[in-house]
C-alpha cells in the first residue's frame, strides 16, 4: 500500500497539471464554438428551411439553393466577385514582391519609414479607407479623379454607378489596402535569404530583374503561396468595400457575393437563402484553396523532377 501511494500522487498531479492546462485554453475553444463552430453549423441547417428571423422555420429542402441559383443577380455577384479580386489581388501581389525587394535592399534610406508607411493603409479602419475613396472616386464634374482625367480632354466618370467605373474603384481600394500587408510578408522572406547569393550574382553580371527571378522569387515561394492563398480567401469575401462605396442599395455593378448574402438575409429577412449562398461561398472557397494547394505543390515537385 506504500509503495503504491506515491505513484498515486504522481498520476493525481499528472491530472491536475493536464487539467490546468486545458483550463488555460479552453476560453478560446468556448468563444470559437459559441461565435464561430455555432453559427457555420446553424447556417448548413438554415439553408433548408425558409425562416424570417422571427417567425417558424419551415422547411423547404433544396428550395433556397433553387432560388439563388435561378437569381441573376447572385450570379453577377459572383461575376462581380471574381473580376474585382483579379483586379485588386493579382496587381498588389507583383507590386508588393518589387517594393519589398526595393525596402530590402541597401539603395533606399530611411527604409524603417517606408516600411511603416507602407504598411499602414492595412491597420487604417476600411470605413475610413471606404469613405476617403468615395471622395476620390466622386461622380462629381469637380471630384478629384473626375478633375485630373478632366485634363486630358475625357468626360466625367460616374464611378459608383457606371459598371466598370465601380468595379475599378473598389479594385483600386483593395490593393491600396492590402498591398502593404503583403509587401511585409515578402519582406521577412527576403531577410531570410543570405547576402551571400546576391554578391554572387553581382559578381556573375546579374541583372537587377535577374536577381529577382531567379533568386528572390524562388526562395520566397512557401510566402508566395501564403500570400496567394489568403488573398485569394479575402477577395472573396470582400463586402466593407462595396458597401460604403456604393451605399446600403448594393447595386449590382459593384455587388459581390458577401454583399448578396447581406442583403438577402437584413435586407429582405431570408435567411434561408442567405445561408444557402453562404454555403455555396463555403464551396466556392474550398475549391479555389485546393486548386492553389494542388498547383502549389506541382510547382514545387517540377524543379525535383527536372534534377532526376
Amino acid at each position: 500500500m506504500q509503495t503504491n501511494k506515491p505513484k498515486k500522487n504522481k498520476m493525481s498531479q499528472e491530472k491536475r497539471n493536464m487539467w490546468s492546462g486545458y483550463l488555460f485554453i479552453s476560453p478560446f475553444y468556448i468563444l470559437f464554438a459559441v461565435f464561430g463552430l455555432f453559427p457555420i453549423l446553424f447556417s448548413f441547417y438554415l439553408a433548408f428551411f425558409r425562416w424570417d428571423g422571427l417567425g417558424d422555420m419551415v422547411f423547404v429542402g433544396i428550395n433556397n439553393f433553387n432560388i439563388i441559383f435561378n437569381d441573376p443577380l447572385f450570379w453577377k455577384s459572383i461575376y462581380n466577385t471574381i473580376i474585382m479580386g483579379l483586379m485588386g489581388t493579382a496587381p498588389q501581389l507583383v507590386v508588393g514582391l518589387l517594393v519589398a525587394f526595393a525596402l530590402n535592399s541597401a539603395l533606399i534610406r530611411f527604409t524603417n519609414v517606408f516600411r511603416v508607411a507602407i504598411f499602414l493603409p492595412y491597420v487604417t479602419s476600411i470605413v475610413a479607407v471606404a469613405i476617403v475613396f468615395s471622395v476620390i472616386f466622386s461622380n462629381q464634374e469637380g471630384g478629384i479623379v473626375n478633375s485630373f482625367i478632366g485634363l486630358f480632354g475625357m468626360e466625367p466618370i460616374t464611378w459608383s454607378r457606371s459598371e466598370w467605373g465601380t468595379k475599378f474603384a473598389i479594385s483600386v481600394m483593395i490593393f491600396w489596402r492590402w498591398v502593404g500587408y503583403n509587401t511585409i510578408i515578402y519582406l521577412a522572406g527576403m531577410q531570410s535569404i543570405s547576402n551571400d547569393l546576391y554578391e554572387a550574382a553581382k559578381i556573375d553580371g546579374a541583372s537587377l530583374r535577374q536577381q529577382i527571378w531567379y533568386i528572390t522569387v524562388p526562395m520566397l515561394k512557401p510566402f508566395i503561396y501564403f500570400t496567394v492563398f489568403t488573398s485569394t480567401i479575402g477577395a472573396l469575401q470582400v463586402f466593407a468595400e462595396p458597401q460604403i462605396f456604393q451605399g446600403r442599395s448594393g447595386r449590382e455593378e459593384g455587388i459581390t457575393v458577401v454583399l448578396y448574402l447581406y442583403r438577402e438575409a437584413f435586407g429582405s429577412n431570408y435567411f434561408g437563402t442567405a445561408s444557402a449562398t453562404a454555403i455555396v461561398l463555403f464551396f466556392i472557397i474550398i475549391i479555389l484553396a485546393l486548386t492553389n494547394l494542388f498547383i502549389a505543390n506541382r510547382l514545387s515537385e517540377s524543379p525535383r523532377r527536372g534534377v532526376k
